[in-house]
């Protein structure tokens, strides 16, 4: 996260809504040499308490002892390099704009039967957002074919204790700076999802 406190004035609720719209992250865990991380979906729940994911078993996440242990999801929003130019204002630096929200906590290894009910819960919420598609389900596969899934996949739950956001869009910029650099970074900006970075920028005039 970002040292300035000045891009942290998201609410917790905003932070979390954002993770649970992006619904993908890097799950980060502590182990005796480099930090084990795996790309992840994950479904939070309604209440903002946890989040469901699974792991490949081959996973080195999967393989360690501990039924619980103590990680990060990193979850990343729009980014774009910001040109000093485009500021239209002397004495300005090169950055780079973006959001970006970790969420802390637990994360806790399920017993194997919970696999089928939360994948059937976690493709329902992602199948929603594709209505009106006739939504997939597991019901769908041969009784072989998910028996073989099932058992190449391990349940998880995250355990939700603390959340932070970094929403870095030039609010220590005067208003008018930070409104050319939205407009040069929809036109010439870099990274994911620029125009959507530069239209949050400008949201900021409305809040």
């Amino acid at each position: 996260m970002h040292p300035n406190p000045v891009y942290h004035d998201a609410e917790k609720a905003r932070n979390l809504a954002f993770a649970a719209e992006r619904g993908f992250g890097t799950l980060a865990v502590s182990s005796d040499g480099v930090p084990l991380l795996s790309h992840v979906p994950f479904l939070i729940d309604a209440g903002g308490a946890s989040a469901d994911l699974h792991l490949v078993r081959s996973n080195p996440i999967a393989r360690l002892d501990e039924s619980r242990v103590p990680a990060r999801i990193a979850v990343s929003g729009p980014d774009s390099y910001v040109s000093p130019d485009w500021y239209e204002a002397e004495d300005q630096v090169p950055t780079w704009n973006y959001i970006a929200v970790q969420l802390t906590g637990t994360l806790e290894r399920l017993p194997a039967d919970r696999m089928r009910d939360m994948l059937d819960k976690q493709s329902a919420g992602y199948e929603t957002r594709l209505l009106p598609k006739t939504p997939w389900t597991t019901d769908k596969m041969t009784p072989d074919a998910l028996d073989r899934m099932m058992r190449a996949i391990v349940p998880y739950r995250f355990h939700i204790e603390d959340i932070d956001g970094t929403w870095k869009l030039g609010q220590n910029k005067p208003d008018a700076v930070r409104r050319a650099a939205a407009d040069r970074m929809a036109e010439h900006g870099f990274g994911s999802e620029a125009g959507v970075l530069a239209r949050m920028m400008r949201d900021l005039d409305h809040r």
